[in-house]
């Protein structure tokens, strides 16, 4: 119904528009007058009147007809119906949007316009004269604006909107809150009057119609999470303020309830049951025990507590935060043979618990029974650690204390008791394997070690893998069994112009014992000293004594020297003593007592060394002879390395002896004839013990050819016996000696390659065999084989 109401109004609209004609009014004119030199002015104002104005038009959008659409028409006071008069369009879509007829001045639209597109078009339009084309009226401008019509449907702005609201919120809580948009004019009827419903999502959520704010619908009992957690709602804006006919648009929200901690933590079974063996380290897991939470997040985390039982003491529990789960640890040791079980009471509650959801069940309990199982435990000492004191003195074989364990199972195992044997390298501790007493193997000496540390090993007979130690502190007593000495070696000397009581040296005394109450010593002169009428000792009183003068005047040409022996001895019981020997050299003094000179032997003792000196003296030169005759042994078993250190090394090498020898015409050095081929030998060299029968220089045997047999057992036998010495002899040095073979056996296919048995060295040898050797002799080969080579010219 309203529908057709609009259209109707807009008819009326559309017929009531028309060209409004404005009367003229007068015309100012201007008239100047000149008369006889005056000026006058004359002006008369007549009013003008427009010939033709509108102001607006108005065209209703999405039109669907096939003509154009008429819009309004133009009208002039000038235009007399004569064909005179044209009417031009100029402005926003003239000509193209917009056309005008010239000579009626009907205004058409050409085409569908849309007012979401645009709204409104502002034109202008003027009569002209139609022959020469001058304006009759001034330009007037309009506008054209387009009527709305309900063609666009309202749109969200998004098209699926997420928000979540805690669960169990009151009813009317605020979700969140969807806007829609309507492209037509609001300012014209209901196009763009938007509703809000909601079409999916009760009885949960509602929307408010004007403002498409969501809110809850339904109360705190049935809004829970642990039921349903995600809701979908389809919320509908429709235009035309919700009435039928209307346009609509739609979005979806996506509403999850979030989590509160409504939920107290439940155990998932009332007892547990779990076992760990006695010998289980402190700290160590024992079980796990489970509460389910059906909140999620942090208002699931949990809080476990021992809080009563047999066993509150010994167990402790603690929260793994990944898993939320109660995790039983021993907090002290359990022994199975003590107490075979404990009973536990847990308790879980809410890390962070909600005042709101608070009650009396939000706690719960669960009960823990935790069996211990018998282990073979290893032998336990008493104690944790001993400590024994003993006498320096104390003999050989005396039991100074004793350990003791037992082994805790029922069973009650015998324990054998040891020393670890790293504790006491020495072996100076015994210890008696059945009952744990502790001996000595070995005297003692508290100046050398006054604390003994020691671990004794108690281990059960029938398995000694199960063992268990303790320390054993050791402590030595002192015994007052070393005599006091001298501080240091004393050497003083005394003016022969020296007075009666003249003071001239002061001792003191070390004791390596150290009894409880502290050291006192005291100095005497020795009874069979021969220089009591000369010297005399006084005790200080503070461990220190003076040795003073008993007469006047000393020679020193007379006697040099004086030795005084001090009796020292201690105060502690058995008291110790010893005999202290002083040197007091006599030298001549000035008068303020500065020595100035002494004898010859007073000389000598002071510029000699003292025992020790002379001592260390002699271990020097001893040790340095003993380096000196270990060098030398050294150098003569030392291998030298040979000329030519690698086999491959074939390279031509000149060693240089400097020692030049006679050549092999030195004959009076030795006799080289033995070392002579046999057959150059009896060839060459006349034997002395048959006649000569053959020349004495038969031409050169061919060097392939082998060598006859020849024997001699003499030459041989001398060969083989220095093939043998050479060989045998590691330590033979190759330097400047000749081991010439010249006897290479029968069948050699070299022979020999000593000069000493080449008859001639001046005639014309065959060298090439050399070049088949190998590459050892190719340098040789070289060398000799040549035809043209300077060795052959």
């Amino acid at each position: 119904m309203r529908t057709w109401i609009v259209v109707l109004l807009w008819a009326c609209m559309r017929l009531s528009v028309d060209a409004i004609a404005l009367s003229r009014g007068p015309v100012r004119r201007k008239t100047k007058e000149i008369e006889a030199g005056k000026h006058r002015n004359t002006e008369t104002l007549r009013r003008s009147k427009r010939g033709w104005m509108w102001r607006q038009f108005f065209l209703q959008e999405e039109y669907t007809g096939s003509e154009y659409q008429y819009i309004g028409k133009l009208h002039s006071d000038m235009d007399k119906g004569d064909g005179t008069v044209a009417y031009i369009l100029r402005g926003e879509g003239a000509g193209s949007i917009f056309v005008i007829d010239a000579s009626s001045g009907d205004l058409h639209a050409t085409r569908r316009l849309d007012r979401e597109e645009k709204p409104y078009y502002t034109l202008q339009a003027q009569a002209v004269n139609k022959k020469n084309g001058i304006p009759l009226e001034p330009e007037t401008e309009f506008i054209v604006k387009l009527h709305d019509i309900n063609d666009n449907e309202p749109k969200f702005d998004k098209e699926v909107y997420t928000a979540s609201v805690p669960e169990r919120s009151h009813i009317g809580t605020y979700v969140t809150q969807v806007t829609a948009q309507d492209a037509d004019d609001e300012m014209f009827g209901y196009s763009a009057k938007l509703t809000y419903s909601i079409s999916q999502g009760h009885p949960y959520f509602s929307v408010e119609p004007n403002t498409g704010i969501i809110r809850t619908a339904l109360g705190m009992s049935d809004m829970d999470r642990e039921q349903r957690e995600h809701y979908q709602v389809v919320i509908e804006a429709k235009d035309m303020a919700g009435q039928k006919g209307g346009l609509t648009g739609t979005t979806t929200v996506n509403i999850s309830l979030t989590d509160v901690n409504d939920s107290p933590p439940r155990f998932t079974r009332s007892i547990y049951q779990f076992s760990v063996p006695e010998l289980t380290e402190l700290g160590k897991p024992v079980g796990r025990i489970q509460a389910e939470d059906a909140d999620i997040g942090r208002n699931a985390e949990m809080d476990y507590t021992v809080i009563g039982g047999d066993g509150l003491d010994v167990f402790d529990i603690i929260t793994d935060m990944k898993t939320q789960e109660g995790i039983l640890t021993l907090k002290k040791p359990i022994d199975y043979e003590k107490k075979k079980s404990y009973m536990l009471q847990i308790q879980v509650e809410n890390t962070h618990p909600d005042p709101r959801f608070l009650s009396q069940d939000a706690k719960d309990m669960a009960t823990v029974r935790v069996s211990v199982e018998d282990v073979d435990e290893p032998p336990q000492f008493e104690k944790s650690s001993y400590t024994l004191k003993v006498k320096e003195d104390t003999p050989v074989g005396t039991v100074i204390g004793s350990v003791s364990a037992v082994d805790p199972d029922i069973q009650r195992s015998p324990v054998k008791y040891t020393i670890d044997r790293h504790t006491d390298v020495d072996w100076i501790f015994g210890i008696f394997a059945g009952n744990g007493s502790i001996f000595l193997k070995k005297p003692l000496d508290r100046e050398e070690f006054s604390w003994h540390n020691i671990s004794v090993i108690a281990s059960e007979f029938n398995n000694p893998q199960h063992s268990s130690r303790v320390p054993v502190y050791i402590r030595i007593l002192d015994v007052n069994d070393n005599p006091p000495k001298l501080a240091s070696f004393y050497e003083t000397f005394v003016c022969e112009n020296a007075k009666v009581g003249q003071k001239i040296q002061t001792i003191s005394a070390v004791d390596p014992d150290d009894p409880a109450g502290g050291h006192r010593f005291f100095f005497n002169l020795a009874p069979e000293s021969s220089v009591r009428a000369n010297f005399s000792v006084r005790d200080n009183g503070d461990n220190t004594a003076g040795i003073f003068t008993r007469r006047t005047g000393f020679g020193r040409m007379h006697k040099s020297a004086h030795l005084v022996s001090v009796v020292i001895s201690d105060g502690e019981l058995p008291i110790q003593s010893s005999t202290g020997t002083l040197t007091i050299r006599v030298c001549s003094c000035d008068r303020d007592g500065n020595m100035e000179m002494c004898n010859a032997e007073a000389l000598t003792s002071s510029a000699g060394l003292s025992t020790g000196a002379l001592v260390a003296i002699l271990l020097c030169v001893l040790i340095l002879l003993l380096i000196v005759v270990l060098f030398a042994a050294l150098k003569r078993q030392k291998k030298k390395e040979p000329l030519i250190i690698s086999k491959e090394d074939v390279r031509d090498n000149v060693v240089s002896y400097n020692d030049e020898g006679g050549g092999e015409e030195d004959t009076q050095a030795f006799d080289i004839g033995a070392l002579r081929h046999p057959e150059v030998m009896e060839d060459n060299k006349l034997r002395r013990d048959i006649l000569p029968t053959e020349s004495l220089y038969p031409p050169p045997p061919l060097r392939r050819n082998a060598a006859p047999s020849r024997d001699n057992a003499d030459v041989r036998e001398f060969i083989n016996q220095r093939v043998q010495e050479n060989d045998g002899n590691p330590t033979a040095p190759p330097y400047d000696s000749l081991a010439t073979y010249a006897y290479e056996g029968n069948g050699s296919v070299a022979e020999s390659l000593s000069s000493l048995g080449s008859v001639s060295s001046e005639g014309v040898q065959d060298y090439n065999y050399l070049s088949e050797w190998g590459p050892r002799f190719r340098k040789l080969a070289d060398m000799y084989g040549g035809e043209d080579s300077d060795w052959d010219s």
